[in-house]
């Protein structure tokens, strides 16, 4: 395929006005396409609610609309159909899906061999950029496992565009170093018109700095029921954007900004962060103006509560991107919620983890040895009282001692592992320890299944000073064998791709724990028999590590720190040579408090409601923006991740 194909000769205009537009159209998405064997086609409903495809037709570059056979006649909310295309699909080709009246709902175009084995949206089901996946074998479901890591150019987004006359186009790139787009083009679904260039448009824009955006004007016009479709210089697709009518007055936008769905502004915001205050279609929580707002809380402090300010605030990390998710956040626990016998003043809450076999519970630890296990109540995360009202305690080996717990994970046997730095009752000495615990175990308190003992590997931690024995293993995740060898995993000890084989009494994953001293990573395997294979060192790039979650949706290891560097998650990814090294960082949604922000979690997909999923986060200090703020006392927020 040549650019020359992006004209589209006289399609639309011929066909029949069958039956109105469907509702909700415009949510509907190409989310995957492939040009081997088969030629199938994966359409993806982004919406809240299910819209009809009956009559819908399909065409490649010869824009000859024809009629195909989905897997159903309805895509529900959040839902997916298929269908292989009977016309056939080339090398180097272009899919145009129509509404039964012929509009255009969505198209994307390839060069040669990028639809080989798939060409499918990364990043974000629907909304996504445009990749060439590493396998076919995502069709009917998220393409997030099949995914690579996406490359500079792709991380450019359609962010907003209106047909109030002026018919801009606003490109953002939400990657970490300047793209240049002065080749590449755009076209709408007006079948009388020929693609234009970005650099030939007024303003004329030849590159988008990291983090920024560029605006222009179409040459082509936008009109009230329309599409933007953006092209790289080699023909394939970067971005496309659908709206219905009036949808882009005063603007359509994404909510949120760079990456969420596209919703009506009330307000244009060309050239910065979207506003995300308009209506429909939004997946990022909007309704709180361009910073977004601190929703909740409140409340007086009980007694004995005392709130901490916190210390040790560094800077942000260069390069690091603004939060993906909602700019709103949702202060998500009761006042003085976590106060405890062993830690009256209700600070401590510290590692947070979904169950990812039941998404509806979220786990804490606190450091002063508690454990929880939290449900929602009223947009609040409450303790599990059939569970314990009032949290479990946790116990060394033997009952003894008291953990000073930071971090915890599931396994993949179901069971709850926890870090722990010191025992709170010797806490000038390191404890440096993983313990493993059944949360079916009856009783109030939990003492381990098994305890694998590190504190040895960790002789600068040992010096008398409580202090320095406080930066041990703060957070801890579990990782599955599957990500570890299907991602090209080099094991250390043996310098091969990672074989589990080798390592037979460590169950189906390993542990990677962080480290607060220097932000490395440790890897280990946890043995049946109470011993334990340690794997290495890994460098995150951050100068604390205080929460490590592996997340499924994103196929990436975060490993998290709090104020030290700048309220930051960093996303990290196997590389083509086997190594665990950083992908990308983001900082804490802008209208949280700068603090102790130890714990994170992502909810898993399954959890997924109109693109986003919860992220949960919590807060060491429960002081917020201080006295007499909502915030004042409250230990945990709730935002949104897409997904």
């Amino acid at each position: 395929m040549t650019l020359s194909g992006l004209l589209i000769t006289g399609v639309l205009a011929a066909q029949p006005a069958a039956a109105a537009d469907p509702a909700g159209y415009q949510n509907v998405r190409i989310n995957e396409v492939t040009s081997s064997n088969d030629d199938t086609v994966e359409l993806y409903n982004m919406g809240s609610t299910a819209v009809s495809i009956s009559g819908w037709k399909m065409s490649d570059d010869s824009f000859s609309p024809q009629s195909f056979s989905p897997s159903s006649s309805t895509i529900p909310a959040g839902g997916f159909v298929t269908y292989n295309s009977a016309k056939g699909l080339g090398d180097s080709d272009k899919l145009v899906i129509y509404t039964s009246s012929g509009t255009v709902v969505d198209r994307v175009d390839w060069a040669t061999d990028k639809a080989k084995p798939a060409m499918a949206r990364c990043g974000g089901d629907g909304t996504g950029a445009w990749v060439t996946a590493t396998s076919a074998t995502t069709f009917g479901a998220s393409n997030a496992s099949r995914c690579p890591s996406i490359p500079a150019a792709s991380r450019v987004r359609i962010n907003e565009v209106t047909s109030n006359g002026s018919d801009t186009v606003e490109l953002y790139n939400g990657g970490t170093s300047a793209v240049s787009v002065g080749s590449w083009k755009y076209v709408d679904s007006d079948s009388s018109h020929s693609a234009a260039s970005v650099s030939s448009s007024s303003p004329s824009a030849t590159s988008i700095p990291a983090g920024g955006y560029v605006t222009f004007n179409s040459t082509i016009g936008l009109g009230d029921n329309d599409s933007v479709f953006l092209v790289d210089s080699s023909g394939n697709t970067i971005d496309s954007v659908t709206w219905a009518t009036d949808g882009a007055k005063p603007s359509d936008e994404r909510c949120a900004n760079g990456t969420g769905r596209f919703q009506t502004a009330t307000t244009a915001t060309l050239g910065r962060v979207n506003s995300c205050s308009g209506s429909g279609g939004d997946d990022g929580g909007g309704g709180g103006g361009q910073n977004g707002q601190l929703l909740g809380g409140g409340g007086s402090l009980t007694s004995g509560c005392t709130p901490e300010a916190p210390s040790g605030t560094g800077s942000t990390p260069a390069g690091t991107l603004a939060w993906p998710g909602g700019l709103d956040v949702t202060i998500a626990d009761n006042v003085c919620a976590f106060t405890t016998s062993t830690g009256p003043e209700g600070r401590d809450v510290s590692g947070l983890t979904f169950d990812p076999s039941n998404p509806s519970a979220l786990w804490a630890v606190k450091n002063k040895n508690w454990l929880y296990k939290l449900v929602k109540s009223n947009d609040k995360w409450i303790p599990d009282s059939s569970w314990s009202a009032t949290g479990k305690q946790i116990r060394f080996a033997g009952g003894s001692g008291e953990p000073d717990a930071e971090g915890l994970t599931f396994g993949s046997d179901g069971h709850i592992y926890v870090t722990s730095e010191r025992d709170n009752a010797k806490n000038t000495a390191p404890k440096d320890t993983i313990m493993e615990f059944d949360p079916a175990a009856t009783g109030s308190t939990l003492t381990p299944v098994h305890q694998w003992d590190m504190t040895s590997q960790f002789p600068e931690l040992n010096t008398g000073d409580k202090d320095d024995a406080n930066l041990g293993f703060e957070g801890v995740s579990y990782v599955p064998d599957s990500w570890l060898t299907a991602n090209g995993w080099v094991d250390p000890l043996t310098g091969a791709a990672y074989n589990p084989a080798n390592y037979p009494l460590h169950g189906s994953g390993l542990f990677f724990a962080g480290l607060e001293w220097d932000g490395t990573l440790h890897v280990y395997g946890l043995n049946s028999n109470g011993t334990f294979t340690t794997f290495g060192t890994i460098a995150t790039g951050k100068a604390a590590v205080m929460d490590v979650t592996f997340d499924a949706g994103t196929q990436r290891l975060i490993a998290t720190c709090d104020n030290t560097c700048g309220e930051t998650h960093t996303f990290m990814k196997v590389n083509a040579g086997g190594a665990l090294v950083p992908d990308v960082t983001y900082k804490n949604p802008a209208v949280m408090p700068t603090d102790n922000l130890e714990g994170f979690a992502i909810a898993p997909t399954s959890a997924c409601v109109n693109g986003s999923r919860e992220a949960v986060w919590s807060e060491d200090g429960i002081y917020g923006f201080g006295p007499g703020s909502s915030s004042y006392g409250h230990a945990l927020y709730s935002g949104t991740f897409p997904c």
